[in-house]
């Protein structure tokens, strides 16, 4: 925020459960406040019932920032979502259109079927993946169904990135550990106060497709537990606490290693004249 209003800069977001309006609260969405300090972009720009990929996220931040740049501004862009930064910078790999009937196939398999095929097909790709992450196999099995090449050989090829057309100024934060987990933990809590549990039952009443985006948010299965009295308030909240907890250990490991070497990273509190001084072309 501090960066945006000292550079006459606009925020674009860079989180894969911001993009959806139904979840401000669940997704800690910026508040009126905050964007009546700065211009703030692509947060609640869908409706929960459209899909949105990380190759969907890039084309519209790519026009985003292409709009901020010719106003002479800068794009200052926010969001814990590797993929999506991934893709936007190093852009995606080139995979054809899977062939719908073999989608339909796989997405109606159960998780355990399809990485027992996924195993025979791409040994690779299955050796790489929890057992358990369901669109994560089904995307690698469609894919060598479809194409007859594994996931990786498409991948080692991308296309569309910007990382070599901008001047790119990364910060990676890093907070230290057990700050970061008691700020997950209160702000869950927090959330429970400000609404997140109305949201959810409002998104359960659209009746979506359990497999869409929005419905995998973090706190979307745990709320519902509790609406469905499956758990009580307190466990849904320690539920939903733990699953946070778990996601920014995730994040914390990819950004810790993931991001080129050359990325600055900071484990302590970042200072608005040290971020600024980052900004220089000599920073």
């Amino acid at each position: 925020m501090a960066l945006a209003e000292r550079t006459a800069g606009v925020i674009v977001n860079a989180d894969s459960a911001q993009v959806y309006r139904d979840l401000p609260v669940l997704s800690a969405a910026p508040s009126e406040e905050e964007r009546e300090r700065a211009e703030h972009r692509l947060y609640g720009s869908l409706d929960g019932a459209t899909p949105s990929s990380a190759a969907d996220w890039a084309a519209r931040a790519k026009a985003e920032i292409a709009d901020i740049q010719a106003s002479g501004r800068l794009p200052i862009l926010v969001g814990g979502t590797g993929m999506y930064i991934r893709t936007l910078l190093d852009g995606i790999a080139p995979v054809p259109s899977i062939d719908p009937e073999v989608r339909k196939q796989v997405r109606e398999a159960p998780v355990e079927e399809n990485r027992a095929r996924l195993e025979e097909l791409d040994p690779e790709a299955a050796a790489t993946l929890n057992a358990q992450d369901t669109t994560r196999i089904a995307r690698a099995l469609e894919v060598v169904l479809s194409t007859g090449k594994p996931l990786a050989e498409w991948q080692k090829r991308r296309e569309g990135g910007i990382g070599g057309q901008v001047d790119l100024r990364p910060i990676v934060l890093l907070p230290t550990r057990d700050w970061l987990y008691a700020r997950c933990d209160d702000r869950f809590a927090a959330m429970i106060q400000k609404g997140a549990i109305e949201e959810v039952k409002a998104l359960l009443e659209r009746n979506l497709d359990p497999d869409l985006p929005v419905m995998r948010a973090i706190g979307v299965a745990e709320i519902s537990a509790y609406l469905t009295r499956e758990l009580t308030l307190d466990q849904a909240v320690a539920a939903g606490q733990q699953a946070t907890r778990r996601y920014a250990k995730r994040q914390y490991t990819w950004l810790a290693h993931q991001p080129p070497a050359g990325w600055p990273r900071f484990t302590e509190p970042l200072g608005i004249s040290a971020a600024l001084a980052l900004l220089q072309p000599n920073g």
